[in-house]
């Protein structure tokens, strides 16, 4: 990849909050959604102000919802990677087989403009798969449109999950894909 090998990546935690406001609130970052689009939320109702405190809410809980690229100690982007349980509107397989318990979904990116370009993104799928499976996804799935695709670009483009080992499985809607990357069972360790 092009970008940096110091990159370093961190799940949102109570105790990177702070770090998260910061890269949402920056200049061009992503404060009207807080990337509350496909978590429940009273959408009718709700405002920035109501998004960035529901997204908190969850944080204090420590329920899963995304990793924070750092660069040098600052937070430079954002992927959320989270169960699919704590999502909802994404999107179904038909015929699935895959264990509810164990399927994460890849849903946003946020990379701010002087670090586009650079390869971040691939980083953060990469990432974000291994912050899955270290807490027990067996499953990722990911819902990226085609690059000529005039919305949903905030969730990536299928050219960068086919280079992660993402399969197609289905659509959602007409714009995005359905894919999905299985992941092997970490080998288990003998005791002593």
């Amino acid at each position: 990849m092009r970008f940096p090998a110091r990159l370093e990546f961190h799940a949102v935690t109570p105790d990177r909050w702070l770090d998260f406001e910061r890269l949402f609130e920056a200049r061009g970052g992503p404060k009207a959604c807080w990337c509350m689009v496909f978590r429940a939320i009273d959408r009718k109702n709700a405002t920035s102000a109501t998004k960035k405190a529901a997204m908190r809410t969850r944080v204090a809980a420590d329920t899963p919802i995304g990793i924070l690229g750092y660069l040098d100690g600052e937070p430079i982007a954002w992927c959320s990677v989270a169960p699919k349980a704590t999502f909802e509107r994404l999107g179904d397989v038909e015929d699935d087989t895959a264990d509810p318990d164990t399927l994460w979904s890849i849903t946003c990116f946020f990379v701010p403009r002087q670090y586009r370009g650079q390869g971040v993104t691939a980083h953060l799928i990469k990432a974000a798969v291994t912050h899955a499976k270290a807490h027990g996804a067996r499953v990722v799935e990911a819902y990226p449109v085609d690059p000529s695709s005039p919305s949903y670009r905030f969730m990536g483009f299928v050219p960068a999950f086919e280079r992660e080992r993402f399969r197609a499985v289905g659509r959602a809607g007409t714009r995005r894909h359905i894919y999905r990357r299985h992941l092997r069972a970490a080998p288990r360790r003998s005791p002593g």
